[in-house]
């Protein structure tokens, strides 16, 4: 007897040193911070604005995105390099990692959480995952450009019914792809969508696909519900007739705004919001803002939306009151100023500071300073709560 009670004391000793490394508790108010120049991860406390983990490891990550896990447990992490790494945010390491293309541009993850998808301007096309595993379960290559190169894949997002929505940015495409049998992935495929879509977004009830056009005025639309009536260019007089600024950095569509029945866009190489209403994609209103806007994001109740700028206004942040339309707070928080994420209730929003070497936490009702995290060049800020919403 004394025996077995040795053996059960060692055993959960033992068990104790084995997960001591690991936390135990819920992920829902966790998230990553993306230190760029560094290839590396910082695991955070989103409700006591701790750091809980430093990850090296993921490559290069100056265009770095991710998704999470149903469960919450897991980051999928996107790097430029083409690396696909799934970190453990418990445990604060990486338990798998490959290298599936050779620049890429994005990734998603599936309806069911059970693949993941990534987009790849080298060598062009999609590669779809095993979440568990990361193993190939598809590769849908993108059309040929010439015989050494196919088009580049962009936009890259989840939409119900377990399919992936893309586009092709040298061939003027948006594809669809149909998961919901891994053995047969169907695809449609949709031409002559309009001049080089640059990147795309998927409104949050999973509805529009929306891909934004670098060679043309105007924006492709394709409708989920009714994809058979194919793409439609809408806004296509948005920009004729003015005179366009150097665009510094093209916004990013993922950050658009959706508040209420309208949605807020950047003006690309302008220095304004546009307003449009959602369903009849016309416009309201444009509203004059510090510089070209990037991200336009808004608040999850819809009452605000927070814009940031492209250089060299990218030490600017300023707020937009959804129902007046007006600038109600313009924030000065220093130079790279470049995402932001808002807490899953809208009380907080966390923003990059890369020139600081810092990580700002605001009250977006006061819209004073809470508190500074340290943070090595940071970029992209992903809370686990994405794991719940369509096209983030």
């Amino acid at each position: 007897m004394k025996l077995m009670r040795y053996l059960l004391t060692a055993l959960l000793f033992y068990a104790g040193q084995v997960s001591a490394d690991c936390l135990t508790r819920g992920t829902g108010d966790m998230g990553i911070i993306i230190e760029r120049a560094a290839g590396r991860v910082q695991v955070v406390d989103r409700s006591t604005h701790q750091s809980l983990f430093r990850v090296e490891g993921f490559g290069d990550l100056s265009h770095a995105s991710a998704v999470y896990s149903p469960d919450e447990r897991y980051a999928y992490i996107f790097g430029r390099d083409g690396g696909l790494s799934r970190l453990d945010i418990l445990c604060g390491e990486i338990t798998h990692r490959i290298i599936q293309g050779g620049n890429s541009i994005g990734g998603a993850i599936s309806q069911d959480g059970r693949l993941i998808a990534v987009s790849n301007y080298e060598p062009g096309g999609v590669k779809i995952f095993n979440a568990s595993d990361l193993s190939l379960v598809a590769n849908i290559e993108s059309t040929p450009v010439n015989s050494e190169k196919r088009a580049k894949t962009v936009g890259l997002v989840d939409a119900p019914d377990q399919r992936f929505v893309f586009s092709l940015y040298d061939t003027g495409e948006t594809w669809i792809v149909d998961m919901s049998n891994v053995e047969k992935p169907q695809v449609t495929r949709f031409k002559d969508i309009g001049k080089l879509p640059y990147d795309g977004l998927i409104t949050r009830d999973g509805r529009y696909y929306i891909a934004g056009l670098f060679g043309q005025d105007g924006l492709a639309m394709l409708d989920l519900w009714h994809p058979e009536q194919g793409p439609r260019l809408i806004l296509e007089d948005y920009g004729k007739g003015e005179q366009k600024l150097p665009v510094y950095k093209m916004p990013h569509l993922e950050g658009w705004a959706m508040a209420g029945n309208r949605a807020f866009l950047p003006g690309v190489g302008r220095h304004h919001v546009m307003v449009v209403e959602r369903d009849s994609w016309s416009p309201v209103a444009k509203i004059p803002v510090h510089g070209q806007p990037v991200f336009v994001m808004a608040r999850p109740d819809g009452r605000q939306v927070w814009v940031n700028f492209a250089f060299p206004d990218n030490d600017t942040i300023q707020v937009i009151d959804t129902e007046t339309l007006k600038v109600v707070k313009t924030l000065k928080p220093g130079k790279g100023a470049l995402h932001m994420e808002f807490a899953p209730r809208g009380n907080e929003v966390w923003i990059s500071i890369r020139d600081k070497d810092q990580v700002q936490v605001y009250d977006t009702r006061s819209f004073e300073l809470r508190h500074t995290l340290p943070a090595d060049k940071p970029s992209g800020i992903f809370f686990t709560s994405r794991a719940h919403t369509t096209g983030l």
